[in-house]
């Protein structure tokens, strides 16, 4: 009986084992809910961002005017290095950057903008051909089509750029740069129809 009673008086902390397990989740917790709160505040000054990108463009007097906002404003208000937009019309292929409008072989622009279907978000080497000079600089790229819908009367795609890497929210991204590229199409037509 001694020898039972001895090996019962061993007394195991459960209490100690129950507290660490607790601070842990306790640490966890907090740290999701400031990860939850940084998206909450990011996700609310993209959706700002945009907003006065589509303002800044409604503000277009003519279609040279709003190339210029998407080229040289919109990557300011958007913090980007590099926007550029590329229309197909008739039989002519355009591409707008920061530099001016160049021509560019409409087959291959038609290939490049059946290859996206509504908004393409991803990390790159180097960035996609539209972005001309500035591609070799690209390291994080959106791709958005344009006239998806048929509300434009040629197709277009909208390519926006940072040099910077970074890990992309697709699905939120995505609705708002959808958005942006509806909203983009919406003035195009106003100055082509």
């Amino acid at each position: 009986m001694r020898r039972s009673l001895a090996g019962m008086a061993r007394v195991i902390k459960f209490e100690d084992h129950a507290l660490a397990r607790l601070r842990a989740r306790c640490a966890a917790a907090e740290e999701a809910n400031q990860d939850l709160i940084a998206f909450a505040r990011g996700h609310s000054g993209a959706v700002s961002s945009i907003h006065a990108a589509v303002l800044a463009g409604l503000e277009a007097d003519d279609l040279d005017h709003l190339f210029h906002i998407v080229t040289q404003e919109w990557p300011l208000l958007l913090g980007l290095d590099a926007v550029a937009l590329a229309l197909s019309v008739g039989e002519r292929g355009f591409r707008v950057d920061s530099s001016g409008v160049q021509l560019v072989e409409p087959l291959l622009l038609s290939r490049l903008i059946d290859e996206v279907d509504g908004v393409v978000l991803r990390s790159a080497e180097r960035g996609h051909p539209l972005f001309g000079p500035a591609c070799d600089l690209i390291r994080a790229e959106a791709l958005i089509r344009i006239g998806l819908d048929d509300s434009l009367p040629l197709p277009g795609l909208l390519v926006l750029g940072q040099r910077q890497e970074q890990s992309l929210d697709t699905r939120h991204g995505s609705e708002l740069l959808m958005f942006l590229g509806h909203s983009l199409a919406a003035m195009l037509k106003r100055w082509i129809s």
